[in-house]
């Protein structure tokens, strides 16, 4: 058993009351918005090469800690190196100890994405066997499929791949998409990724859905060319990132795309969709496809 300790604070002293709490041997300690779930809720972005570093104006951090530690004595000294007044406010629970591989899979059901495409976690049994079921244990790498822009991908491929198509899955964490693309009717497929977990994770999974024969996954560390030497190769490039990695990587994405081939950009909140459509205007006709629950979803054809 451990013990959950909640302390209500501000943006002034949430990063001060963190570390105290680590250098008094806190497991983990963590920071969200003390209104989250409500009206007051605040909503923060922070993007890679982005130096914001906002914190909610009214904060909780939490910190783990053995069971068997002096809570009170606890809150005294992270109150004095904080340098407040009095005590903060603050909660404790206790945390029992369980399998945590089997809860987290619990929370990850069937998705249906369209009438002919699921994405079915591994240890589910499949809902519609007649369908084409992307069978994914994503493991340390990120896509489960149950974040709205993998759901905007997902649907847009499925609309938009025709059989005998090239794709290059850019960011391809789980490798959902390529695996989608393969599915599909895509020709060949290739996911690359700066994560080599993320890559080990994809591989796996393309052997779970027998698929590996047409699909490559590669580290993109020097990936210009996106696994191969070939330029201007994929008739679709799909890439569900984040807004500022997209427009940093629109030189690759675009030398990747052969001409009258289609890009696909998700992992992109509304208000971020035009900063990204200017860095590919010059070589596509940009447009906003598909939105869901804030996100979009972005393509163009090459010109």
């Amino acid at each position: 058993m451990w013990i959950s300790l909640a302390i209500d604070t501000d943006d002034v002293h949430a990063d001060v009351l963190s570390d105290a709490l680590l250098e008094l041997g806190a497991l983990s300690t963590d920071t969200h918005d003390a209104a989250a779930g409500t009206e007051r809720e605040q909503p923060l972005f922070d993007e890679p090469g982005e130096a914001r570093g906002e914190i909610w104006s009214a904060s909780e951090v939490t910190a783990l800690f053995e069971a068997d530690v002096d809570i009170l004595s606890i809150v005294q000294a992270v109150a004095k190196t904080a340098r407040l007044s009095s005590l903060p406010s603050y909660r404790i629970t206790h945390v029992e100890e369980q399998d945590w591989v089997r809860l987290t899979q619990s929370q990850f059901d069937p998705i249906r994405i369209s009438s002919r495409l699921w994405i079915v976690p591994s240890w589910h049994a499949v809902p519609d066997p007649a369908a084409i079921n992307l069978i994914l244990d994503p493991g340390l790498a990120f896509g489960t499929g149950s974040h709205p822009s993998t759901q905007l991908c997902l649907a847009w491929l499925d609309s938009n791949l025709q059989a005998g198509e090239d794709v290059l899955d850019y960011g391809c964490g789980s490798g959902i998409l390529a695996i989608a693309a393969s599915k599909l009717g895509a020709r060949r497929v290739v996911g690359v990724d700066i994560d080599p977990q993320a890559v080990a994770a994809s591989r796996s999974n393309a052997m779970l859905n027998h698929c590996e024969m047409n699909v490559e996954f590669s580290l993109a560390h020097s990936a210009a060319q996106a696994g191969t030497r070939q330029k201007a190769w994929a008739d679709i490039v799909i890439a569900n990132i984040l807004a500022n990695p997209l427009i940093m990587l629109a030189p690759i994405l675009t030398g990747a795309t052969r001409p009258g081939g289609r890009i696909a950009l998700s992992g992109i909140l509304a208000e971020q969709a035009e900063d990204v459509m200017q860095a590919y205007r010059p070589c596509f006709d940009m447009y906003v496809a598909q939105e869901q629950a804030g996100w979009v979803l972005l393509t163009g054809t090459k010109n």
